[in-house]
């Protein structure tokens, strides 16, 4: 599902689609869904497990970048404290609900979801529906640190440190809870339970962030490697495409067209048969985001191009020294 425009926080406030009337009537389901979600943060008992556990999430329905920044602190925390650092997703639209450790050359995305997936590529990336139970299993398996991609509001399994993601452009959207707008709770509960927000992208923060009082720590999407010279047909079913779409541009890509799916999106023949036309009509390669290239069927990725991203962020030592304090005494044994 598309989100509906008067989530975003740039509407004009005279658009029928941000009416008044229409947020009054979406009021009494936002408070619902805000109270269910606040009572399942305070009713449930965290679980504790061995390992270190450090959360990564947001607090808008849809993408604002978390995977890239689980996969940085993962290299991380890999490369400075030698520690065995593993992923943990829910597994979103897989079929398998685990505790399973993903095997990107026996898993597909429809396996285990594309973002794990995409993870398993570049590090222990294991998923779970039940993230008590996906942890204990990955304590036990051995895993030093755990980096949950999502969970914030997921209480279930007890977290030493906890990181908000948070689009520089998109801010909170309109600033309500879901449905009346894209937050799965009131911002200021959410920021109360972080220890840090981070920050990506060059756009206006909103103010109320600063108002939390919680460090914030700026970052950008940077690319790994610059595609090859010549034009491009750009193709991503993600959060927010454009963004894909804008760091092509940035990089000079000489892009042809560009052409977004929905978040999570599962092509189809149809789509390949599309996109290859365009192409061609452009004398064009088709690129896309790892993510997306994650749900390809094997026989349709051969002349499909990806972007590798990873993230680059400011004040990283005031970053690494949270990180630091929460490493668990005889975790490097």
């Amino acid at each position: 599902m598309r989100e509906p425009r008067f989530w975003a926080r740039d509407v004009d406030p005279k658009s029928r689609e941000a009416a008044p009337l229409l947020r009054f009537l979406l009021s009494p389901a936002a408070a619902i869904y805000a109270g269910v979600t606040a009572r399942r943060l305070t009713k449930t008992t965290p679980q504790h497990v061995d390992a270190t556990v450090i959360c990564v999430g947001n607090l808008t329905a849809g993408g604002v970048g978390k995977s890239p920044v689980v996969a940085a602190l993962r290299e991380h925390i890999e490369s400075k404290y030698g520690l065995r650092v593993a992923t943990l997703s829910r597994g979103y639209k897989g079929q398998l609900k685990g505790p399973l450790k993903v095997d990107p050359n026996t898993h597909s995305a429809k396996d285990v979801g594309d973002e794990p997936l995409m993870l398993s590529n570049s590090g222990e990336a294991w998923i779970g529906a039940d993230r008590a139970r996906a942890g204990e299993a990955m304590s036990q398996d051995g895993v030093q640190v755990i980096l949950m991609d999502d969970g914030h509001q997921n209480p279930g399994l007890a977290k030493d440190l906890s990181f908000v993601v948070v689009d520089s452009v998109m801010g909170f959207g309109n600033g309500y809870v879901i449905p009346k707008g894209p937050l799965r709770e009131p911002v200021l509960s959410g920021l109360a339970r972080a220890d840090a927000v981070i920050l990506i992208g060059e756009g206006n923060p909103p103010a109320i962030l600063y108002d939390s009082k919680v460090p914030v720590f700026k970052s950008s999407i940077v690319a790994k490697q610059t595609p090859a010279p010549g034009p491009y047909v750009a193709f991503a079913g993600i959060g927010r495409p454009e963004k894909f779409f804008d760091t092509l541009s940035a990089l000079s890509v000489d892009l042809r067209d560009a052409v977004p799916f929905l978040d999570h999106y599962a092509f189809h023949a149809g789509d390949f048969r599309y996109l290859r036309q365009l192409a061609a009509d452009h004398g064009a390669r088709l690129i896309t985001t790892e993510k997306d290239f994650a749900r390809l069927p094997t026989d349709q990725r051969q002349d499909i191009e990806t972007l590798p991203i990873g993230i680059q962020f400011e004040q990283f030592e005031a970053l690494d020294k949270l990180i630091s304090d929460v490493i668990k005494p005889g975790a490097h044994g």
